[in-house]
């Protein structure tokens, strides 16, 4: 067992994302996770990610504030505070915050298979 508070969380750099600033709370490095690892994530109004997709699986999970998750048939899914959504591997996304407020949102994504 290993708590890591969230002042000793450190940033990561999230490819595609944009207006939005990154945690990591709990992985290898972090408490020794082996099969996942999850972060923070704080977007600000217009923040988010670019399409993209890749082969390991994610949750993420809404705290505080929106964002809309947009699939490869341009489906949009506003989750709002305590919801949460599945993307598969290689699952196509994109992120926006479309709202004036800030965004905080866990992400959960497993390590790819070594």
């Amino acid at each position: 067992m290993k708590r890591v508070e969230l002042k000793d969380a450190k940033p990561y750099s999230a490819p595609k994302h944009f207006d939005v600033t990154t945690l990591r709370l709990q992985g290898r490095e972090e408490s020794g996770a082996q099969k996942f690892w999850m972060g923070l994530s704080h977007f600000l109004p217009s923040g988010g990610a670019e399409f993209d997709a890749s082969p390991t699986e994610k949750i993420y999970f809404v705290l505080d504030g929106e964002v809309t998750i947009t699939d490869v048939n341009n489906q949009r899914i506003v989750l709002k505070a305590w919801d949460s959504i599945h993307i598969g591997p290689n699952e196509g996304r994109s992120i926006c915050n479309e709202t004036k407020r800030p965004a905080s949102m866990l992400v959960v994504i497993n390590y790819p298979e070594a």
